[in-house]
């Protein structure tokens, strides 16, 4: 804290004996220790205060960067989710009306072609299996050598 060197601090000694005296001059620099030592600590809680301070700022000012950066993502999000909504959109319209272009095309034609023909027989192709009649039919297993 202070610069003072070895001769300086006997000079001090020297004097603080001569107007004090050896009685008190234990007391006294008993008193001056308690009172350096309570400095020290208050500087100590001082430089301590003011580093938190510091690195509270500088909390603060990291965290509204972050939450900056987040913003900026969000809406860098945003816009992109709301440009593939209306590209989907788009491709939604386009394959409905082609749907209802191939709808339209195919409704004159296949009124022509659902007609049956006169050889087609329109019940079905094998009669209805009854019990009796699936198991005569049921393929028998065979035996193993």
């Amino acid at each position: 804290m202070f610069d003072f060197g070895f001769t300086e601090l006997l000079v001090i000694g020297v004097v603080l004996l001569v107007v004090v005296g050896p009685e008190r001059l234990p007391k006294v620099a008993r008193t001056g220790g308690h009172l350096l030592g309570r400095l020290q600590r208050y500087v100590s809680d001082v430089k301590s205060d003011i580093q938190r301070e510091m690195q509270l700022d500088e909390l603060k000012k990291l965290q509204e960067q972050v939450q900056q950066q987040a913003r900026e993502l969000e809406t860098s999000v945003k816009g992109q989710v709301s440009d593939a909504e209306s590209g989907l959109r788009k491709a939604e319209q386009e394959m409905r009306a082609t749907v209802g272009d191939v709808q339209q095309a195919a409704a004159p034609q296949s009124s022509a072609t659902m007609r049956p023909v006169a050889g087609e027989a329109t019940g079905p192709a094998s009669p209805p299996q009854t019990a009796g009649n699936a198991a005569s039919q049921q393929p028998v297993p065979a035996d193993k050598p």
